[in-house]
């Protein structure tokens, strides 16, 4: 009995801490204590280094594309459109699971604006958003399962639709600016 009291016990004292395959998968910070934005409960949970922050460390997306796909996920979390439930509303007394808060229908309107500005969600750009950023997949596993069109891409293609799909992102949500700068043209064109 003293054996499965061991186990038990170390058992419970591991929940806490990322399991050796979420180890051997990437970077993971300590935990931090946060407050769940919906009902402030506190919990405590293991960040978890993403597609994002890993292009960011490497400088292959400036700040204001990973500030853009940041505002992005966010809203695509807003929208419930991450297919991640909490419990089935359904069962809950006098919920039938089926409405939309107008925070969800207002961040999926703004969704559905990237959508548009990227060229659609049948796009490689809309693709790569939809399933990179907003589904949190990796570059490689949209690249060799979804691609574009159904088609496998190479993984550097695929780096490079969403580092593109970013770019626009930013430029949409008025992070960078976008168009030609005349200064610079100007500059270009004085005589000598």
């Amino acid at each position: 009995m003293t054996n499965k009291r061991k186990r038990t016990a170390t058992s419970r004292e591991n929940l806490g801490k990322p399991s050796k395959w979420r180890l051997q998968h990437g970077g993971v910070g300590p935990a931090v204590r946060d407050a769940d934005p919906d009902t402030g409960t506190p919990v405590q949970h293991h960040r978890t280094v993403d597609t994002l922050g890993v292009m960011l460390e490497h400088n292959t997306i400036t700040p204001e594309m990973h500030e853009a796909g940041c505002i992005f996920r966010t809203q695509f979390r807003t929208a419930s459109l991450d297919g991640m439930r909490t419990t089935q509303m359904i069962r809950m007394p006098g919920g039938t699971g089926e409405t939309l808060t107008e925070r969800q229908a207002s961040a999926r309107r703004r969704i559905a604006a990237v959508m548009e500005v990227v060229g659609g969600p049948d796009t490689a750009t809309g693709s790569c958003l939809w399933h990179v950023v907003g589904l949190e997949c990796s570059v490689r596993e949209w690249a060799m399962r979804r691609g574009w069109n159904g088609r496998p891409l190479p993984p550097p293609q695929g780096q490079g639709i969403l580092i593109g799909a970013l770019g626009i992102l930013a430029a949409h949500y008025g992070l960078v600016r976008h168009g030609f700068d005349d200064r610079v043209g100007q500059r270009e064109c004085e005589p000598a």
